[in-house]
């Protein structure tokens, strides 16, 4: 680990001579390319308390962007520790919650009113569910697949109106229509979804540029945590803001770039000296947590990029243990072989607990047979990256009760629980109070006010609706009296849900101590962390509960992590980064899976997936351990697995490699029975990523396979006819060369391409 942190009075002697320069530099723009455990986070803070007392730099002048409130609060109080006091006036927060807190003092000059909902995806899904259903959009069109395109529209702050001049083919006009409307809708529901919150604020910097204005001249040193994960309105946002000063430091690694698929953007870090000409960059190489060996190998593997800046990762720690691969016969082998090792490893005489040990994986899928594998031997296990807190059910039904009574508009709120717990209010009812509604622009609770006076509403079910509205009514004039937990109390308790969940049984009980549990975070809310008194004098009309809403809409997933809690962590390599185990185990390094098989599509998707299995070598302290298995139940059926191809440039003497009994057995009863099963795991060196690419779709039995040879027509189910150029290896390992007349030439293993013959003319 990275010394101690050092009072800035003294002269930083504990920084070794990049980390200092990078915390020295004072004016102009700064890129520090910041290598897997190189103390990037040491250099941030202690950039940040040395702008402050030793260049007089005023904290409210600062900005420190990062990308998880987890981080956002360790930076926060890494500096208070060097300051010994609070940078009272320096914003320290995520992306997002920037966004928010700007969006809070002038959402008002875009239309919408300061206690406005933040929708999480799920409620931005249902949205977009009911525009499709009032537009009669076909079933086969999938709300998922429009949610997707729309949030990658806004990601690269591409407007309604843009995307429709773009649109080129029936799905991506069928968005074009959806996507206006739904926008419309969160208008008028005083809502943004998590998109906005990062592309409204560029839309209010280049509408009005007097606000542009006053936040560059406020905020005239802006530090960026993660910067190889910014999209393009991120970037455009930080771009805006120091297009005067051009003080901008930011601090990344383009190794670790691993979130292409929700946008971000590797060109960001990657052009940053073009976009900054006068950009000063500081490599940090030396990695303080890792050994010798594990440095070697992640060093090896993400050499294979071509997109890259190019470091090297070394260490002064010791030259460590040898990586250990496992061959296993099948997934359920994998695990129970995983849990076995960490097993004997606890119970050694050795240092290690549960929490020394982390299981990393490409999908979530694979965690079912480790969760089985563990619970057969009593091995306590967490899971990160299920159902987070916030998003169960029960939990969201109270949330939507407070977004409703912080925001009337807020229809996705009132469709949610107007019937919960049950009021008798069914679907025509619901139809009448919507289109009474729309019909005299309100929102649906506004409606429900009036419910007498709707036609084809009962005169009970009028009362019910009546009634719900007082009481919303009654605790909206609450909200700014009562501190959150106090007003959260007494709804529960009025509405009786408590009661209302343990009459579903057991689990009902646990909804119960989940609902309870959230009042508990309500208690230990502090308002004042969530908004500076500037912010209050300058909105007015945010109460509390707007704030404790905003505050759970932006929480992350890893932002739970437990650090003392003793168990085995199961999690995604997505989810591994920016945490470090003592131990590692990354399983499933199968071709196909990881890499994912539709990587071989793109050398930007392919190199992406190499950075994540670069992510979770380096994630290892002091063991790293690689498993895969020789076959794995894929959708049911078992499909044969060749190691993955990112274990090649690992060097041998590197590797301690080793069968488990199973696999053992299994090989020799094939080779007993004249068929094939193992070749050799290292395979021959592959064709340099950029001329060719892999597709791997549907997998054929070698008496299926069609009869090639060079200069054979075929036909691809997805890339059309081509010639064959070159084939390599034989039976289930045939690899084809072929140069397609749509896109051009790619590598194929030819049992998963599904090839048929063109017949001849």
């Amino acid at each position: 680990m990275p010394p101690g942190d050092v009072r800035t009075g003294a002269n930083f002697e504990s920084l070794n001579p990049e980390q200092r320069e990078a915390v020295e530099h004072v004016e102009g723009p700064l890129l520090v390319l910041a290598g897997a455990g190189s103390g990037k986070t040491r250099v941030l803070t202690c950039r940040i308390a040395h702008l402050i007392e030793h260049n007089g730099v005023d904290p409210n002048v600062i900005m420190a962007v990062t990308f998880t409130n987890k981080a956002a609060e360790e930076m926060r109080n890494r500096v208070q520790r060097l300051l010994d006091t609070e940078p009272s006036g320096m914003w320290i927060g995520t992306f997002h919650s920037m966004g928010a807190r700007i969006l809070r003092r002038h959402a008002a000059r875009l239309g919408f009113g300061p206690g406005f909902t933040i929708l999480d995806a799920d409620d931005s899904l249902r949205e977009i569910k009911r525009v499709m259903e009032d537009r009669n959009v076909p079933k086969r069109w999938k709300p998922q697949a429009v949610q997707g395109v729309i949030s990658s529209a806004k990601n690269y702050l591409v407007t309604p109106d843009g995307f429709r001049d773009t649109a080129s083919d029936p799905f991506t006009r069928m968005v074009a229509d959806v996507y206006p409307v739904y926008q419309a809708r969160l208008l008028a529901g005083n809502a943004f979804d998590f998109d906005d919150l990062l592309v409204k604020p560029v839309e209010l910097f280049e509408s009005f540029p007097e606000v542009l204005d006053r936040f560059q001249r406020r905020f005239r040193f802006i530090l960026v945590d993660e910067y190889q994960d910014t999209n393009h309105a991120q970037y455009r946002f930080l771009e805006l803001l120091a297009r005067v000063h051009g003080n901008l430091c930011v601090v990344g690694d383009d190794d670790q770039s691993i979130y292409g698929w929700r946008g971000a953007d590797i060109r960001n870090i990657l052009e940053f000296e073009r976009d900054f000409p006068a950009a000063r960059t500081i490599r940090l190489e030396r990695n303080y947590r890792s050994t010798q060996i594990i440095l070697r190998a992640a060093n090896r593997v993400i050499a294979e990029n071509v997109n890259r800046k190019g470091k090297n990762l070394y260490t002064d720690n010791e030259l460590g243990e040898s990586i250990t691969l496992i061959r296993t016969a099948d997934e359920i082998d994998e695990a129970e072989w995983i849990a076995g090792e960490i097993l004997a490893h606890i119970s050694d005489g050795s240092d290690l607990e549960h929490r020394s040990f982390v299981v990393l994986y490409r999908t979530n899928a694979q965690s079912r047979a480790l969760e089985e594998a563990f619970r057969d031997v009593d091995l306590p296990y967490r899971i990160i990256g299920g159902v987070r807190f916030y998003e169960r059910r029960e939990i969201k039904d109270v949330l939507a009760y407070l977004r409703l009574i912080s925001n009337f508009k807020d229809t996705a709120s009132f469709l949610r629980v107007v019937n919960y717990p049950r009021r008798g209010i069914g679907d025509a009812t619901l139809s009448a109070l919507l289109a009474a509604a729309h019909e005299a622009d309100c929102s649906p609770l506004e409606a429900a006010g009036t419910a007498r006076s709707i036609r084809g509403i009962a005169a009970a079910r009028a009362a019910t609706l009546e009634s719900f509205f007082q009481m919303i009514d009654r605790y909206r004039a609450l909200a700014s009296q009562l501190r959150v937990h106090e007003l959260l109390g007494g709804l529960i308790e009025e509405l009786r849900l408590l009661e209302h969940l343990r009459e579903e049984g057991y689990e009902g009980i646990d909804r119960a101590q989940n609902v309870e549990e959230l009042v508990a975070a309500a208690s230990e809310f502090d308002a004042a962390s969530a908004l500076e008194a500037e912010d209050l004098e300058e909105v007015g009309t945010v109460t509390e509960l707007d704030l404790f809403l905003q505050k759970v809409s932006l929480v992350a997933d890893v932002d739970n992590l437990d650090p003392e809690a003793d168990a085995v962590t199961l999690m995604t390599l997505h989810n591994a980064k920016g945490l470090e185990f003592p131990v590692v185990l990354i399983s499933g390094l199968e071709e196909g899976l990881f890499p994912l098989s539709r990587s071989y599509d793109s050398l930007e998707e392919l190199e992406e997936e190499r950075r994540l299995f670069y992510v979770g070598i380096t994630r290892a302290q002091k063991k790293l351990y690689l498993t895969y298995a020789k076959r794995r139940r894929r959708a049911g059926d078992w499909m044969i697995s060749s190691p993955s191809s990112f274990l090649q440039p690992v060097p041998e003497e590197l590797l301690d490699e080793r069968e488990t009994d199973r696999y053992i057995d299994r090989v020799s009863s094939r080779r007993e029975r004249g068929g094939w099963w193992e070749r050799p795991w290292r395979l021959e060196r592959e064709i340099v990523p950029g001329d060719l690419t892999y597709d791997y779709s549907v997998s054929q039995e070698v008496s299926e396979l069609p009869e090639l040879a060079e200069g054979v027509r075929v036909r691809h189910p997805r890339f059309g006819a081509g010639t064959v150029a070159a084939l390599d290896g034989c039976g289930v390992e045939l690899k084809a060369v072929i140069d397609f007349e749509s896109v051009g030439r790619k590598k194929v293993v030819v049992r998963y391409a599904n090839l048929s013959l063109e017949e001849a003319e």
